[in-house]
Protein backbone atom coordinates (compact mmCIF):
# COMPACT_ATOMS: atom_id res chain seq x y z
CA UNK A 1 0.00 0.00 0.00
CA UNK A 2 2.39 2.25 1.16
CA UNK A 3 4.94 1.81 -2.42
CA UNK A 4 1.96 1.89 -4.41
CA UNK A 5 0.60 5.35 -2.71
CA UNK A 6 4.55 6.71 -3.32
CA UNK A 7 4.00 5.48 -6.74
CA UNK A 8 0.74 7.39 -7.78
CA UNK A 9 2.20 10.57 -6.12
CA UNK A 10 5.07 10.60 -7.89
CA UNK A 11 3.28 9.84 -11.33
CA UNK A 12 0.95 12.81 -9.97
CA UNK A 13 3.54 14.77 -10.45
CA UNK A 14 4.93 14.28 -13.65
CA UNK A 15 1.62 15.19 -14.95
CA UNK A 16 1.32 18.71 -13.59
CA UNK A 17 5.09 19.82 -12.69
CA UNK A 18 6.79 21.60 -15.25
CA UNK A 19 9.66 23.78 -15.95
CA UNK A 20 11.73 23.00 -12.77
CA UNK A 21 13.28 20.08 -10.94
CA UNK A 22 12.72 21.34 -7.72
CA UNK A 23 8.82 20.70 -6.43
CA UNK A 24 6.86 18.40 -3.56
CA UNK A 25 6.99 14.48 -4.07
CA UNK A 26 4.69 13.80 -1.63
CA UNK A 27 2.78 15.93 0.56
CA UNK A 28 0.88 14.25 3.25
CA UNK A 29 -3.01 13.90 3.03
CA UNK A 30 -2.92 15.26 0.01
CA UNK A 31 -1.49 12.09 -1.46
CA UNK A 32 -2.85 9.44 0.84
CA UNK A 33 0.28 9.43 2.82
CA UNK A 34 -0.67 11.10 6.29
CA UNK A 35 2.64 12.56 8.21
CA UNK A 36 5.31 12.45 5.56
CA UNK A 37 6.34 15.18 3.23
CA UNK A 38 8.59 14.58 0.35
CA UNK A 39 10.33 17.47 -1.64
CA UNK A 40 12.89 17.02 -4.40
CA UNK A 41 15.68 19.54 -4.80
CA UNK A 42 17.55 18.42 -7.94
CA UNK A 43 19.17 15.10 -7.14
CA UNK A 44 18.76 15.69 -3.42
CA UNK A 45 15.31 14.74 -1.71
CA UNK A 46 14.46 15.78 1.62
CA UNK A 47 11.92 14.76 4.09
CA UNK A 48 9.71 15.29 6.95
CA UNK A 49 8.02 12.41 9.05
CA UNK A 50 5.15 13.70 11.26
CA UNK A 51 3.10 10.83 12.70
CA UNK A 52 3.93 7.61 15.07
CA UNK A 53 3.02 5.31 11.72
CA UNK A 54 5.52 6.98 9.22
CA UNK A 55 8.22 6.52 12.12
CA UNK A 56 7.94 3.01 12.53
CA UNK A 57 11.43 1.30 11.30
CA UNK A 58 9.64 -0.95 8.51
CA UNK A 59 7.74 1.81 6.80
CA UNK A 60 10.79 4.29 6.98
CA UNK A 61 12.93 1.56 5.06
CA UNK A 62 10.10 0.96 2.70
CA UNK A 63 10.02 4.72 1.95
CA UNK A 64 13.43 5.19 1.24
CA UNK A 65 13.51 2.24 -1.15
CA UNK A 66 10.79 2.95 -2.85
CA UNK A 67 11.91 6.79 -3.32
CA UNK A 68 15.61 5.75 -4.44
CA UNK A 69 13.88 3.02 -7.32
CA UNK A 70 11.54 4.99 -8.69
CA UNK A 71 13.77 8.74 -8.47
CA UNK A 72 17.46 7.64 -8.00
CA UNK A 73 18.40 10.41 -5.70
CA UNK A 74 21.80 11.80 -4.77
CA UNK A 75 20.64 11.90 -1.37
CA UNK A 76 17.91 11.93 1.31
CA UNK A 77 18.28 13.90 3.87
CA UNK A 78 15.42 14.21 6.62
CA UNK A 79 14.45 17.61 8.32
CA UNK A 80 12.93 17.20 11.98
CA UNK A 81 10.70 19.48 13.34
CA UNK A 82 11.23 18.82 16.92
CA UNK A 83 8.24 20.84 18.13
CA UNK A 84 6.10 18.48 15.65
CA UNK A 85 7.68 15.24 17.03
CA UNK A 86 7.12 16.13 21.16
CA UNK A 87 3.38 17.08 20.18
CA UNK A 88 2.94 13.54 18.17
CA UNK A 89 4.97 11.77 21.35
CA UNK A 90 7.59 10.37 18.98
CA UNK A 91 11.01 10.33 20.68
CA UNK A 92 13.87 12.66 19.90
CA UNK A 93 15.31 12.17 16.81
CA UNK A 94 18.09 14.54 14.69
CA UNK A 95 18.09 15.99 11.42
CA UNK A 96 20.96 14.53 9.03
CA UNK A 97 21.23 11.88 6.09
CA UNK A 98 19.37 9.00 5.50
CA UNK A 99 21.06 7.74 2.68
CA UNK A 100 24.23 9.36 0.32
CA UNK A 101 26.30 11.92 1.18
CA UNK A 102 25.32 15.28 -0.55
CA UNK A 103 23.20 17.77 1.15
CA UNK A 104 24.00 20.96 -1.36
CA UNK A 105 22.83 21.49 -4.38
CA UNK A 106 21.49 24.05 -7.36
CA UNK A 107 18.28 23.83 -8.53
CA UNK A 108 16.07 25.18 -10.68
CA UNK A 109 12.55 27.25 -10.66
CA UNK A 110 11.18 29.21 -13.60
CA UNK A 111 14.59 29.25 -15.42
CA UNK A 112 16.18 30.74 -12.13
CA UNK A 113 18.52 29.06 -10.18
CA UNK A 114 18.87 28.92 -6.48
CA UNK A 115 21.08 27.40 -4.05
CA UNK A 116 19.88 24.64 -1.71
CA UNK A 117 21.31 23.71 1.77
CA UNK A 118 19.71 20.41 2.72
CA UNK A 119 20.31 20.84 6.73
CA UNK A 120 19.97 24.67 6.68
CA UNK A 121 16.83 27.22 5.88
CA UNK A 122 13.00 26.59 6.76
CA UNK A 123 10.44 24.01 6.37
CA UNK A 124 12.75 21.59 3.96
CA UNK A 125 14.62 24.49 2.27
CA UNK A 126 12.55 26.71 0.41
CA UNK A 127 9.12 27.43 -0.17
CA UNK A 128 8.17 25.24 -3.34
CA UNK A 129 4.39 25.90 -2.72
CA UNK A 130 5.06 30.02 -4.01
CA UNK A 131 6.40 28.36 -7.61
CA UNK A 132 4.22 29.20 -9.89
CA UNK A 133 3.10 32.12 -7.79
CA UNK A 134 6.61 33.64 -8.41
CA UNK A 135 6.16 33.05 -12.15
CA UNK A 136 2.64 34.57 -12.32
CA UNK A 137 3.83 37.87 -10.10
CA UNK A 138 6.72 38.19 -12.45
CA UNK A 139 4.04 38.63 -15.44
CA UNK A 140 2.35 41.98 -14.28
CA UNK A 141 5.64 43.39 -12.52
CA UNK A 142 7.25 46.76 -13.08
CA UNK A 143 9.11 49.57 -12.43
CA UNK A 144 10.47 49.51 -8.82
CA UNK A 145 9.74 46.23 -6.80
CA UNK A 146 9.70 45.96 -3.09
CA UNK A 147 9.54 42.63 -1.88
CA UNK A 148 8.87 42.10 1.43
CA UNK A 149 9.45 38.43 3.53
CA UNK A 150 12.30 37.71 0.79
CA UNK A 151 13.65 35.05 2.75
CA UNK A 152 16.15 33.57 -0.18
CA UNK A 153 14.78 35.81 -2.65
CA UNK A 154 12.36 33.86 -4.35
CA UNK A 155 10.25 36.59 -5.55
CA UNK A 156 12.99 39.42 -5.83
CA UNK A 157 14.76 37.01 -8.29
CA UNK A 158 12.01 36.66 -10.50
CA UNK A 159 10.82 40.22 -10.00
CA UNK A 160 14.40 41.78 -11.35
CA UNK A 161 13.88 40.14 -14.42
CA UNK A 162 11.03 42.54 -15.18
CA UNK A 163 11.21 45.39 -12.90
CA UNK A 164 14.09 48.50 -13.02
CA UNK A 165 15.03 48.39 -9.79
CA UNK A 166 14.10 45.77 -6.97
CA UNK A 167 14.65 45.55 -3.14
CA UNK A 168 14.25 42.62 -0.63
CA UNK A 169 13.61 43.06 2.93
CA UNK A 170 13.62 40.11 5.04
CA UNK A 171 14.73 40.09 9.17
CA UNK A 172 17.04 37.04 8.57
CA UNK A 173 20.48 37.48 7.80
CA UNK A 174 21.21 34.28 6.97
CA UNK A 175 18.49 34.22 4.40
CA UNK A 176 19.27 37.38 2.81
CA UNK A 177 22.91 35.64 2.71
CA UNK A 178 21.81 32.97 0.72
CA UNK A 179 19.67 35.62 -1.06
CA UNK A 180 22.74 37.60 -2.16
CA UNK A 181 24.17 33.83 -3.53
CA UNK A 182 21.35 33.53 -5.77
CA UNK A 183 21.24 36.49 -7.38
CA UNK A 184 25.10 36.20 -8.02
CA UNK A 185 24.13 32.57 -9.77
CA UNK A 186 21.76 34.19 -12.11
CA UNK A 187 23.34 37.50 -12.88
CA UNK A 188 23.75 36.69 -16.44
CA UNK A 189 22.20 40.04 -18.07
CA UNK A 190 23.91 43.07 -17.35
CA UNK A 191 20.42 44.55 -17.73
CA UNK A 192 18.77 43.56 -14.82
CA UNK A 193 19.07 45.46 -12.08
CA UNK A 194 21.36 44.59 -9.28
CA UNK A 195 19.30 43.95 -6.20
CA UNK A 196 19.01 45.13 -2.68
CA UNK A 197 19.06 43.78 0.38
CA UNK A 198 17.67 45.14 3.54
CA UNK A 199 17.92 43.60 6.58
CA UNK A 200 15.15 44.81 8.72
CA UNK A 201 11.34 44.02 11.00
CA UNK A 202 9.10 44.32 8.26
CA UNK A 203 6.30 46.15 10.19
CA UNK A 204 8.70 49.16 11.09
CA UNK A 205 10.41 49.25 7.13
CA UNK A 206 6.71 49.29 6.38
CA UNK A 207 6.07 52.35 8.53
CA UNK A 208 8.99 54.35 8.06
CA UNK A 209 8.99 54.38 4.17
CA UNK A 210 5.30 55.05 3.92
CA UNK A 211 5.35 58.13 6.33
CA UNK A 212 8.41 59.19 4.50
CA UNK A 213 6.41 59.19 1.04
CA UNK A 214 8.28 56.12 -0.66
CA UNK A 215 6.70 54.73 -3.41
CA UNK A 216 7.26 51.70 -5.43
CA UNK A 217 5.42 50.21 -8.73
CA UNK A 218 5.35 47.08 -7.44
CA UNK A 219 5.06 45.69 -4.05
CA UNK A 220 5.12 41.75 -2.72
CA UNK A 221 4.14 40.81 0.95
CA UNK A 222 4.92 37.34 1.26
CA UNK A 223 4.65 36.70 5.74
CA UNK A 224 5.21 33.80 7.62
CA UNK A 225 1.95 32.06 8.60
CA UNK A 226 0.24 34.92 11.22
CA UNK A 227 -2.11 32.34 12.43
CA UNK A 228 -0.94 28.88 13.47
CA UNK A 229 -4.03 28.27 15.50
CA UNK A 230 -7.57 29.49 15.21
CA UNK A 231 -6.92 31.40 18.04
CA UNK A 232 -4.40 33.57 16.18
CA UNK A 233 -7.14 34.47 13.69
CA UNK A 234 -8.04 38.05 14.81
CA UNK A 235 -4.42 39.06 15.52
CA UNK A 236 -3.42 38.05 12.41
CA UNK A 237 -6.07 39.46 10.34
CA UNK A 238 -4.86 42.90 12.49
CA UNK A 239 -1.54 42.04 11.03
CA UNK A 240 -1.79 41.32 7.25
CA UNK A 241 -4.40 44.23 7.67
CA UNK A 242 -1.46 46.55 8.72
CA UNK A 243 0.99 45.22 6.14
CA UNK A 244 -1.45 45.33 3.41
CA UNK A 245 -2.95 49.37 4.36
CA UNK A 246 0.76 50.45 4.28
CA UNK A 247 1.69 48.77 1.00
CA UNK A 248 -1.39 49.70 -0.93
CA UNK A 249 -0.37 53.40 0.44
CA UNK A 250 3.06 53.03 -0.78
CA UNK A 251 1.74 52.17 -4.50
CA UNK A 252 1.81 54.38 -7.43
CA UNK A 253 -1.30 54.62 -9.76
CA UNK A 254 -1.56 51.18 -11.37
CA UNK A 255 1.26 49.27 -8.93
CA UNK A 256 0.90 45.76 -8.25
CA UNK A 257 0.30 43.79 -5.35
CA UNK A 258 1.03 40.67 -4.39
CA UNK A 259 0.14 39.36 -1.11
CA UNK A 260 -0.18 36.48 0.38
CA UNK A 261 -1.04 34.38 3.09
CA UNK A 262 0.13 30.85 3.95
CA UNK A 263 -2.10 30.49 7.20
CA UNK A 264 -4.34 27.96 6.67
CA UNK A 265 -6.94 29.28 9.69
CA UNK A 266 -6.89 32.49 7.53
CA UNK A 267 -9.58 31.62 4.56
CA UNK A 268 -9.39 32.58 1.16
CA UNK A 269 -12.79 34.97 2.61
CA UNK A 270 -11.21 36.20 5.56
CA UNK A 271 -8.34 37.76 3.87
CA UNK A 272 -10.40 39.28 0.58
CA UNK A 273 -12.57 41.04 3.51
CA UNK A 274 -9.18 42.00 4.89
CA UNK A 275 -7.74 43.35 2.21
CA UNK A 276 -10.78 44.84 1.01
CA UNK A 277 -10.54 46.93 4.23
CA UNK A 278 -7.19 47.48 3.71
CA UNK A 279 -8.26 49.29 0.51
CA UNK A 280 -10.89 51.06 1.86
CA UNK A 281 -8.79 52.88 4.75
CA UNK A 282 -5.79 53.58 2.08
CA UNK A 283 -8.27 55.08 0.21
CA UNK A 284 -7.45 53.03 -3.06
CA UNK A 285 -9.34 50.74 -5.30
CA UNK A 286 -8.14 47.28 -5.98
CA UNK A 287 -8.89 45.37 -9.60
CA UNK A 288 -7.71 41.51 -8.84
CA UNK A 289 -6.17 40.42 -11.58
CA UNK A 290 -5.52 36.92 -10.29
CA UNK A 291 -6.64 34.96 -7.09
CA UNK A 292 -4.21 32.13 -6.50
CA UNK A 293 -3.33 29.02 -4.39
CA UNK A 294 -0.49 27.26 -3.88
CA UNK A 295 1.49 25.06 -6.31
CA UNK A 296 -0.28 22.00 -8.30
CA UNK A 297 2.73 19.99 -6.47
CA UNK A 298 0.66 20.51 -3.37
CA UNK A 299 -2.77 19.23 -4.29
CA UNK A 300 -6.03 19.55 -2.82
CA UNK A 301 -8.47 17.43 -1.79
CA UNK A 302 -11.94 18.67 -1.91
CA UNK A 303 -13.12 16.58 1.48
CA UNK A 304 -9.80 17.91 3.16
CA UNK A 305 -9.97 21.06 3.50
CA UNK A 306 -6.62 21.26 5.74
CA UNK A 307 -4.58 21.02 2.26
CA UNK A 308 -6.28 24.37 0.68
CA UNK A 309 -3.97 26.70 3.02
CA UNK A 310 -2.40 29.00 0.72
CA UNK A 311 -3.82 32.31 -0.69
CA UNK A 312 -1.63 34.41 -3.08
CA UNK A 313 -3.79 37.58 -4.53
CA UNK A 314 -2.39 39.89 -7.14
CA UNK A 315 -3.91 43.04 -7.64
CA UNK A 316 -3.79 46.43 -9.59
CA UNK A 317 -3.93 49.36 -7.52
CA UNK A 318 -5.97 52.89 -8.01
CA UNK A 319 -6.94 55.65 -6.49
Amino acid sequence: MLRQRVADAIAYREVVVRNTNAYRVIFGEADFLPGLIVDRYNDILSIQILTQAMDAEAVRVALASELTERLHPASIVERVDPRVRQLEDLPPHPSGLVQGEKTSAIFTMNGIQFHFEALEGQKTGAFLDQRENYAAAAQYAHGDALDVFCYQGGFALHLAQRCAGVTGVDSSRPALEVADQNAALNRRDRSQPEIEWIEANAFDLLKDYSASGQRYDTIVLDPPAFAKTKRDLDAALRGYKELNLRALKMLHNGGILVTCSCSYHVSQADFLEMLAGAARDAHRTLRLVEVRGQAKDHPILLNVPETAYFKCVIAVVSQ
